[in-house]
């Protein structure tokens, strides 16, 4: 194997990692007992403390001019994604992980939807055809857990449809950031993402990290550094090295880990109609990107 081979499987099973590593993040969720604004900010601050040590040790230096350049979009985009995490954390505390996840998913569809209206990108008739049938697997999801699972579900999946929106947001603004890319625009974006959660936090029920056990900390712990910080640099060292269609697609893995997660460890319920819900989010959002 060439050089060039052996960088590219490397950087391949970087992604798988860090993928599935991301779809087990709502069993940790599940056992931290903070308000999500609060975790939501945590989890940033944790994240970008590691990502800062990481640029200390291999030398990374931020653009100043670069970053005074797109100082607003890296704003606007740092607060989607914490808005993005609150309502995340949301859809866990009210449906399965599962659902939630399903839900979340819903971004690129999203995305896919409003690049030809943003960014003037042909829409084909491919891509209306994933559209309509992925929103039709949310609304399988939808239907079965309002009928069967009753208010709480239905509330938890706004929660992460919400999120995928947010998600989606940051999506976008991400394609009008041109002088900081990969790494670097993230730790900004967890910057940012602080910034407009520290007031959230402080107006909507203050701080209550002191009163977290030792098993709250340690789930912290983990979805901070591990799940946000670590994986985080994994997944942008092989964004380098992958091409984008094979980057996008591997992504899924992480919903389809949750769902795992969600029956095979949590025991959480999952229904015929679900898992045909899921299909359709999941698989007509792979076809798109093919």
């Amino acid at each position: 194997m060439n050089e060039a081979g052996h960088h590219s499987k490397k950087a391949r099973m970087e992604l798988i990692c860090s993928m599935t590593v991301f779809g087990t993040i709502g069993i940790f969720v599940r056992g931290i007992p903070l308000p999500s604004g609060e975790l939501a900010l945590y989890r940033a601050v944790l994240a970008a403390l590691l990502i800062r040590g990481y640029f200390l040790i291999s030398r990374t230096r931020i653009d100043r001019s670069s970053l005074k350049r797109e100082l607003i979009i890296l704003l606007a985009s740092g607060a989607a994604m914490g808005i993005n995490w609150i309502l995340l954390f949301e859809a866990y505390r009210y449906t399965t992980v599962s659902a939630a996840t399903l839900s979340y998913y819903f971004a690129p569809v999203i995305v896919t939807v409003l690049c030809p209206v943003l960014f003037h990108e042909k829409l084909t008739k491919k891509q209306v055809l994933c559209f309509v049938m992925s929103t039709a697997g949310v609304v399988m999801i939808i239907g079965v857990h309002n009928l069967g699972g009753g208010g709480r579900d239905l509330i938890g999946i706004l929660f992460g449809l919400g999120a995928a929106v947010f998600y989606a947001s940051v999506i976008l603004l991400n394609k009008l950031i041109k002088g900081v890319s990969g790494i670097q625009r993230t730790f900004l974006q967890f910057l940012a993402a602080i910034a407009v959660l520290i007031p959230y936090v402080a107006c909507t029920g203050g701080f209550h990290l002191a009163g977290l056990s030792g098993a709250g900390w340690g789930n912290l712990l983990i979805v901070g550094l591990f799940h946000t910080g670590i994986t985080y640099c994994m997944y942008f060292s092989s964004l380098k090295e992958l091409r984008g269609q094979e980057a996008a697609i591997l992504s899924y893995i992480d919903p389809m880990v949750a769902v795992l997660i969600s029956v095979l460890v949590l025991g959480e319920s999952i229904t015929g109609f679900q898992v045909i819900g899921g299909m359709l989010i999941i698989g007509f959002a792979v076809w798109n990107e093919i």
